[in-house]
């Protein structure tokens, strides 16, 4: 069976919507800077949403408490659904990822908690991860199928994974599926503790590059079946055409040197969408910047493309890395390429990786044909997914 991609929504770093992201991609614009609109009393590079929490609240027209991942998450989630109408002949399900929850106000009512004999205990309620997807499915009349993912940073391509396997098993037959983080300190101190974020700007598949950038936003996506397709005449962005989720259990936050689980997941996706590797237009990477992740899919791309690697690149040059969102961000830039017809730049890149040598796409391309795009995201764990888009 086919599964279609008829609406995307996206918020993020470089854009409030698909439009802007896209304006951002093809002109080269970063949106990592110092922060400027979270509360966090820090001068630090992330990929920070232009918004502050009461400009998303008046946007969005919600209610608080929320957090500002469930805020990114509604952002996106309703530019995907902008236009789709209920109708009891479609079996409709809703997939949230996010591996930050409410972290955000859970922080702030720590802070309370040591500061005031009264903390305002309604901050907690939107801790838990599931929230988000509640506060989405209400705003949007969804009351079908509706899941949480968290698997790290590959969340938001598995949430895509399982919404299409749902389809297949013929449980649904029109899924929403992405993803939402926002920044924290939690995850900043995360990373720092693990020496892998980086004060410069992040310089994704460079032999000189030192650590990620964090980033926040929301992405999701409208999958549909010939079924669904039938009843809302939708016209079909691009089809998914494969995906595979491998687990190499290497290490907790590494990824294997050998790109074992990632090799695993690039070959699975084109087998089981019985593509010929030759056939890869663009491989949007994972990329985060880190000395052991661009090594290890530098890798597996040469283990899976041999002395033929399509024309890849990152883009978590642009947004940061968003997490949970990633995948699901990513997902819609791949579609976008096809779209328009354009490989999107690597920035920040000079030296190839020693080991590897393999040069991204530094410049927007838009001379090649782009009929097939790969779009990796690996997890902590070895948690490592891929899935891939055609044009419709």
């Amino acid at each position: 069976m086919s599964i279609y991609i008829t609406s995307v929504g996206v918020i993020s770093a470089i854009g409030l919507n698909v439009e802007e992201n896209y304006r951002s991609l093809k002109n080269k614009k970063t949106g990592i800077a110092p922060i400027k609109f979270l509360d966090l009393n820090k001068n630090i590079l992330a990929g920070e949403v232009k918004l502050s929490n009461e400009d998303l609240i008046e946007r969005l027209n919600v209610s608080s408490p929320i957090s500002r991942t469930s805020l990114l998450g509604l952002a996106a989630a309703k530019e995907a659904w902008k236009g789709h109408q209920h109708n009891d002949a479609i079996r409709t399900g809703l997939i949230s990822a996010t591996s930050v929850g409410g972290m955000d106000n859970t922080e702030k009512y720590y802070k309370q908690r040591l500061e005031t004999e009264s903390p305002d205990i309604s901050l907690v309620t939107t801790h838990d991860s599931g929230n988000t997807t509640e506060r989405i499915a209400k705003a949007l009349g969804i009351s079908g199928y509706i899941n949480t993912l968290s698997t790290a940073c590959s969340s938001g391509a598995n949430a895509i994974m399982l919404g299409a396997r749902l389809m297949q098993q013929n449980k649904l037959d029109r899924v929403l599926v992405g993803g939402s983080d926002s920044f924290t300190h939690f995850t900043e101190e995360g990373f720092r503790s693990l020496m892998i974020y980086s004060d410069e700007w992040v310089k994704p598949f460079d032999e000189n590059r030192d650590g990620l950038n964090l980033g926040e936003g929301g992405g999701f996506l409208v999958l549909e079946n010939d079924k669904s397709l039938a009843i809302t005449n939708n016209k079909p962005l691009a089809t998914l055409a494969g995906w595979a989720n491998t687990a190499d259990a290497y290490h907790q936050t590494a990824s294997s040197p050998d790109g074992k689980g990632a090799t695993l997941a690039i070959s699975n996706a084109l087998k089981k969408g019985s593509i010929n590797p030759s056939k890869v237009s663009y491989v949007n990477a994972h990329g985060t910047g880190t000395p052991n992740n661009d090594l290890s899919e530098s890798v597996a791309l040469i283990n899976v493309f041999k002395d033929n690697v399509p024309p890849f690149s990152s883009t978590k040059a642009y947004t940061g890395h968003t997490l949970a969102a990633s995948g699901a961000i990513e997902a819609v830039y791949s579609i976008l390429a096809l779209q328009h017809n354009v490989i999107f730049p690597n920035l920040n890149f000079s030296t190839p990786i020693t080991d590897t040598k393999l040069v991204p796409v530094v410049n927007l391309n838009k001379e090649q044909e782009v009929n097939i795009v790969l779009s990796n995201s690996f997890g902590f764990g070895g948690n490592n997914s891929t899935v891939i888009f055609k044009k419709a």
